[in-house]
């Protein structure tokens, strides 16, 4: 499949997605809306990936491109194409659904187990995943649940961590706020840009590097969740 894949920053990249595509011979083509580049319509991809980004989705001041990357969302979703957001690719893809994106009780970085709805094991999306699981994360907005979705899955700081539905142009689409593709190197490279304060819900880089076999479960569990959002 040709899968076209939507940036925001020049230091977050897919993470281990970019491979696993790869090795299940996807082709990946990236658009890097931050360098003002601009994506090709929807009859050129048969799938869309919306990454993470440290901008919020309402920050269109500073990064007027946001409108335009919400309205190839819409087009892509319009035209049926089976579309994945990640972290504020979540957020950008619950805003074109309808439902809005504001700032978290407690900004959220680092491990922190995230529960599943009872719901989620009959989702496409999210089939063959555990009740319960430790991500990696690192939010401080949150997004609302679109009209035709659920919540199914929860964190002790956020409530609202993924949801999956078939629209009614028959896409496919799935978002989740946490971060299943970060390798332990891309997560030394953020680090590198920013170091959180600590917090509640803010773990210390020590602490998050320290967790090298978390890193390799999540990057299982986003192999999964690719199979199954690209399954026919």
């Amino acid at each position: 499949m040709r899968v076209q894949g939507f940036r925001h920053a020049d230091f977050e990249d897919f993470g281990c997605i970019a491979p696993a595509l790869a090795g299940r011979g996807h082709h990946l083509r990236a658009t890097r809306w931050y360098a003002g580049e601009t994506p090709p319509g929807p009859d050129a991809y048969d799938a869309l990936l919306v990454m993470g980004g440290p901008m919020n989705i309402y920050e269109d001041a500073a990064h007027p491109w946001l409108r335009a990357e919400k309205a190839a969302i819409a087009a892509a979703i319009d035209a049926g194409r089976p579309v994945l957001g990640i972290c504020l690719g979540a957020q950008l893809v619950a805003d074109v659904l309808g439902a809005p994106t504001t700032r978290n009780a407690h900004p959220e970085i680092g491990w922190f187990d995230v529960t599943l709805a009872p719901q989620a094991a009959q989702s496409w999306a999210f089939a063959g995943f555990p009740e319960r699981f430790r991500a990696f994360h690192w939010h401080g907005d949150t997004f609302a649940i679109p009209a035709g979705a659920r919540s199914l899955m929860r964190s002790e700081a956020c409530a609202n961590q993924a949801f999956a539905l078939r629209t009614a142009s028959g896409a496919k689409v799935a978002a989740i706020q946490f971060h299943l593709e970060v390798t332990a190197a891309d997560a030394r490279v953020w680090f590198g840009h920013e170091t959180p304060p600590p917090a509640r819900h803010v773990q210390s880089p020590a602490r998050v590097l320290g967790e090298l076999d978390a890193f390799a479960k999540n990057n299982r569990l986003m192999l999964r969740l690719l199979d199954n959002w690209l399954a026919d």
